[in-house]
This record gives C-alpha cells, sequence and structure tokens, in this order.
C-alpha cells in the first residue's frame, strides 16, 4: 500500500482518465487511481483512504454530483473536484451545497491549474486530517479532566 496521498479519477471516457492519468503521473508523487464507472470508484474507496476526487459531471451510470455526494458521505475529509464540459451556474451551486465541492474545472482543463487545484485538494484533506486527531486529542483530555474533576469533586464533599 502506497504512502502517498491518493488521487482518484472517474470519467466515463477512457481517453479523459488516460490523460488525467498520465499527466498527473508524470507531474505528482501521487498514487492515481482510475475508473471509467462511479459504482467501481466508490467500491474501491471503501478498502482505502483518498485525499483528492475528480470526477466527471455527466456519467451515464451515475452524475457527478451524485457521485461525490456519496463520497463526501463515505472520505468526507476527501477534497472533491467536478470536471465538466457543460459549466454552469445553477449546478456548481448544487455540487457546492450537495457534495461540498472543493473546486470546479471545466474542460478541456489547463495542466498547471489541475495539477494547482489537486495538490491544494491533497493539503486541505491532510490539514483536515490534522485537525480532526487534534479535536480527538482535545476531546479525550477534556473527557480526563471532567473525570479528574469528578473525582476530586466525590473526595472533598
Amino acid at each position: 500500500m502506497s504512502t502517498e496521498p491518493t488521487v482518484v479519477l472517474v470519467d466515463d471516457e477512457e481517453m479523459v482518465v488516460t490523460a488525467l492519468h498520465s499527466f498527473l503521473q508524470l507531474e505528482t508523487p501521487y498514487n492515481i487511481l482510475t475508473f471509467t464507472s462511479p459504482r467501481e470508484a466508490l467500491r474501491a474507496m471503501e478498502e482505502q483512504d483518498v485525499q483528492v476526487v475528480v470526477a466527471d459531471y455527466m456519467m451515464p451510470d451515475l452524475d457527478g454530483i451524485s457521485f461525490l455526494t456519496r463520497v463526501r458521505e463515505t472520505q468526507p475529509q476527501a477534497s472533491r473536484i467536478l470536471l465538466t464540459g457543460y459549466a454552469d451556474k445553477e449546478n456548481a451551486i448544487r455540487a457546492i451545497n450537495e457534495a461540498g465541492l472543493f473546486h470546479y474545472l471545466e474542460k478541456p482543463w489547463d495542466n498547471d491549474h489541475l495539477k494547482l487545484v489537486v495538490r491544494n485538494g491533497v493539503e486541505r484533506a491532510h490539514l483536515i486530517g490534522q485537525l480532526d486527531e487534534q479535536m480527538s486529542a482535545l476531546e479525550g483530555a477534556n473527557a480526563e479532566l471532567a473525570d479528574i474533576r469528578q473525582r476530586l469533586m466525590k473526595a472533598f464533599l
């Protein structure tokens, strides 16, 4: 299993996932997984943590917003990116509200911009993971302090 961050690419067009995979494989240190089926991608993501998910908007099996909404439920720390050739504000707003969209990219994409967005998405996922760890540690410390307080109250009352 790779220790590098994992990026999942989902598009029903093989040529698109191949182009994205080739570019990101050459230009980034990330573990890149590609799928032409959103349902297969969801099954694969049950097995491992994912930092970034890039999904096409128009897919016959499951549209990108519905797919990314499911990703949000199972991998809330993952940065979700919608890739589309059909840019419209209504779908962008829907994606932000329903899927917690991190970014919206239009086809054809600019490779440098794609690399920057994916890198920022990986960093975002990493920071959310750190925040979750710190919150858990604080909750544990708070519970321990509450226990000590309760024992002190019993001992002196």
